[in-house]
């Protein structure tokens, strides 16, 4: 299959020209969420190289940035939304390996494992937290957006997951 702007079910003559239009301003919607998405990831790696940091890459980061102060079991990471990706073991495991983070069964539960950021893990956040304070600086500063525009932004990257996620549930 092409890629989704490629998809011409929309250009049949039943599709009105505006569904048509909100066709594809969606598919270019999820295209920008895409790019962001791995742009951020190198945004970080440019950081880490910037500041030789070798012993963690851009997804563990943002994971640990994520995990902040809480206490979880692997398998909150995903459930909260800490961790986006399918081999959460394997970073884990990593993390465990480089002392950013440290893990205990869970004493109710023994096959659970419960995970929390070491101090060179807390150390790694805040690397992350300024960076992430930089760039706000620099985009107000900028006037790339306006203080009024991020809360709607994320107002409405909240909403999209929500529906997304609705669409998951009750597919079964």
């Amino acid at each position: 299959m092409g890629h989704p702007a490629e998809i011409t079910a929309v250009d049949t003559p039943e599709v009105t020209e505006e569904r048509s239009s909100n066709f594809h301003q969606y598919i270019e919607t999820l295209s920008y969420i895409e790019r962001l998405h791995r742009l951020i990831l190198d945004v970080v790696k440019d950081e880490f190289e910037r500041l030789n940091v070798i012993d963690v890459n851009s997804v563990q980061a943002l994971l640990l940035y994520n995990i902040g102060d809480n206490e979880v079991t692997a398998g909150e990471l995903k459930s909260r939304g800490y961790y986006q990706g399918s081999n959460v073991s394997y970073n884990l495991k990593k993390l465990v390996e480089t002392g950013y983070i440290s893990h205990e069964r869970c004493s109710v539960d023994r096959r659970a494992v419960r995970i929390s950021l070491t101090e060179k893990g807390r150390d790694m956040r805040t690397v992350v937290s300024e960076l992430w304070a930089r760039h706000i600086d620099r985009i107000l500063e900028d006037k790339l957006l306006g203080e009024d525009d991020l809360p709607v932004l994320g107002d409405l990257m909240k909403r999209l997951e929500r529906f997304w996620s609705d669409q998951i549930r009750y597919i079964y």
